[in-house]
């Protein structure tokens, strides 16, 4: 298995983060390294590999998340007039776990 950054490092508290907002199953923290002004991940608490992981048993999981990216939306929405949200597959995903960015690039910014 490759190394999870989310599982070895965040979550195992080896590195620290500013949590926006923590649920049960569910962490929003503030990018340790973010590549927008404004760059929040949301990720699950346990390892799931990717969206594509998830099955009809995952349904409270994904519900979850659902909820805390609402809220964190919500809150980037507040200061600013947009964000985008993105997930990534394959090739594209450099760490193997499920994750979304909420992000607000330069050009975004109010």
């Amino acid at each position: 298995m490759t190394h999870d950054f989310y599982c070895d490092e965040v979550l195992k508290g080896r590195v620290p983060i500013q949590v926006v907002i923590e649920t049960e199953n569910v962490l929003a923290y503030h990018h340790t390294n973010p590549q927008w002004p404004v760059h929040i991940v949301v990720i699950p608490k346990y390892h799931v590999e990717s969206l594509l992981s998830l099955s009809c048993e995952n349904t409270e999981l994904l519900s979850e998340m659902m909820f805390v990216l609402q809220k964190v939306i919500g809150k980037v929405l507040e200061e600013h007039e947009g964000c985008r949200l993105t997930t990534n597959f394959g090739n594209c995903q450099t760490t193997k776990h499920l994750h979304w960015h909420v992000y607000v690039a330069d050009n975004m910014m109010s």
